[in-house]
């Protein structure tokens, strides 16, 4: 007996099978190299733009640029460009004006391709570091979402993270050691999420030698720590790690403060910018403690100063103040608008990159608890608006430039003075315009043109447009007039640019360079300096 059986049917193909094309998404890790790629793109990009229009000056990228040097040549990180113009002892360290060790992991880059722009190359690569530690807080704080939440979320906080105003902004001014601080931070605080306390503990570690004001943002994590583990039997790690944290973070400020940078030549106190609270730290705690209304005076005595807190607040729909990791972000803000320095106030340089990711975190976790306690729908429009605003705030404060040719070329009198430094021969000693400064780093001995004569064999100045550190245009045309009247000659000059040189050793008035055992010197900031909150 035969037994007779259904012809097969036809399996249903789908279209996208047919064609060859997979219908599934982007893996996690496929995303992840996206955003990560995108952010150092856009941030290389704005660190180039800036570097091709002639707009990153030696303060500050000269000054870094000589001191990774220097740590390239196995030396200490020595500046000629920081210890000239604020008369620091000849051969002062850098360790000496900020404690940033760190930064001697960035050698090899200079073993690899000799030049600034190794700087800017690693800080877009540091910041870039960050998408994927972005993603994965964003994972913990949504971790009790359906995955296609969860998903988005991620995608989410990485493009606000990479595409933040201020990573552009302190991409645009060029390289500092927050290109450290910001990845150590998010490494800090997402492990804390984890609950991998010894990975804390080393990235804390490491952002004590990133600068010697880091070591509060150590310290206030601990209090988050102790404050999250309070009541529970179950938290132990977290308080003991927490205080660990807060005692070392203390001590870390107050060793290098007061025992490293001294060593290492620094001036105690010269970073010292709140007179209005005290003279130096222990009057200031004692003043707080007997009259702590100083505090809100100091903080509101100028516009500026309110203002900058509604900003960074504001532009996350003030979410931040709802998460105890806003607590990180205290003394970073207290240094700022406590301060009479008004560079300080603006938006416009590198300091709210310090901040970003502890701001940041802060929101993405108030998300994810408000999406927990069953407010989806209030959850994704806050996200939806919070992306918009902080794409929209992007655009003029960086984005927009990368894509406007024009920005990329440098002006009139910017080409001229990259012409005059062809005109300067290797391994001269010369006082440079500040902005042409990193241009000569690589090769000669340079110092800033200021207003105190160093007797060089090249002066690089200019006598329109003023360039810092000089109040105005004709105290530049003084320092020429001074300078053709005492030895130096005019050997080229175009378009308000002009390049002398010295070839009489005839005294100059006022002609000075640092000696041992001299007194450091501030800058005086110029009266129109502080009015503007999106204007260094």
């Amino acid at each position: 007996m035969s037994i007779q059986t259904a012809p097969p049917q036809p399996t249903a193909v789908r279209p996208d099978a047919r064609k060859g094309r997979s219908p599934q998404r982007l893996s996690d890790v496929q995303r992840t190299l996206l955003l990560t790629g995108l952010c150092f793109a856009a941030l290389l990009g704005t660190d180039l733009r800036a570097w091709s229009s002639v707009g990153l000056g030696g303060f500050d990228l000269g000054i870094f640029d000589q001191g990774v040097r220097g740590y390239a040549h196995f030396g200490l990180p020595v500046s000629t460009l920081k210890y000239f113009h604020h008369e620091f002892p000849p051969g002062f360290s850098l360790l000496g004006d900020h404690f940033s060790p760190i930064l001697a992991l960035l050698a090899p880059l200079y073993w690899i391709w000799d030049d600034p722009r190794s700087l800017l190359l690693g800080q877009a690569l540091l910041f870039a570091a960050g998408v994927p530690l972005v993603r994965r807080i964003s994972d913990h704080a949504f971790a009790a979402a359906e995955p296609v939440v969860r998903r988005r979320a991620r995608d989410l906080a990485g493009l606000v993270f990479g595409l933040g105003w201020p990573l552009l902004v302190a991409s645009q001014v060029g390289f500092h050691e927050v290109g450290f601080a910001v990845p150590l931070t998010l490494l800090m605080l997402e492990r804390g999420m984890a609950r991998e306390y010894r990975t804390v503990v080393l990235a804390a570690v490491l952002l004590c030698c990133t600068k010697e004001d880091m070591g509060l943002v150590v310290a206030a994590y601990g209090l988050v720590l102790l404050w999250r583990g309070r009541g529970s039997a179950a938290a132990g790690t977290a308080r003991q790690t927490g205080g660990w944290l807060l005692v070392s973070g203390l001590a870390a400020t107050a060793i290098t403060v007061q025992w490293a940078i001294p060593t290492m030549g620094g001036e105690p106190g010269y970073y010292w910018h709140y007179d209005a609270v005290g003279p130096n730290a222990p009057a200031a705690a004692l003043h707080v403690l007997t009259d702590p209304l100083v505090l809100l005076r100091a903080a509101t005595d100028q516009t500026l100063k309110p203002l900058l807190l509604l900003w960074l607040f504001g532009t996350l729909f003030l979410l931040p103040l709802r998460s105890a990791t806003a607590l990180c972000a205290v003394p970073l803000l207290a240094e700022r608008i406590l301060s009479s320095n008004p560079n300080h106030w603006s938006v416009a340089r590198h300091y709210d990159a310090f901040l970003w990711p502890i701001l940041l975190t802060a929101t993405i976790e108030v998300l994810g608890r408000l999406h927990g306690r069953g407010r989806p729908r209030r959850v994704r429009w806050l996200g939806i608006g919070l992306a918009g605003v902080s794409l929209a705030t992007a655009v003029p404060l960086g984005l927009a430039e990368l894509a406007i040719p024009s920005q990329w070329s440098p002006g009139p009198r910017q080409v001229t003075l990259l012409k005059a430094t062809t005109l300067i021969p290797d391994g001269a000693w010369v006082e440079a315009d500040n902005q042409i400064a990193p241009r000569l780093t690589a090769r000669d001995h340079v110092v800033l043109v200021d207003q105190t004569p160093r007797g060089c064999e090249y002066v690089l100045i200019r006598s329109i447009g003023r360039s810092f550190p000089f109040a105005s245009d004709q105290q530049q045309r003084d320092r020429i007039r001074l300078l053709l009247a005492h030895g130096y000659q005019q050997v080229w000059g175009s378009n308000g640019v002009v390049l002398l040189h010295r070839w009489q050793n005839e005294p100059i008035p006022g002609e000075h360079v640092p000696v041992p055992g001299g007194k450091p010197v501030q800058d005086v900031v110029p009266a129109d300096v502080g009015h503007n909150l999106f204007k260094g």
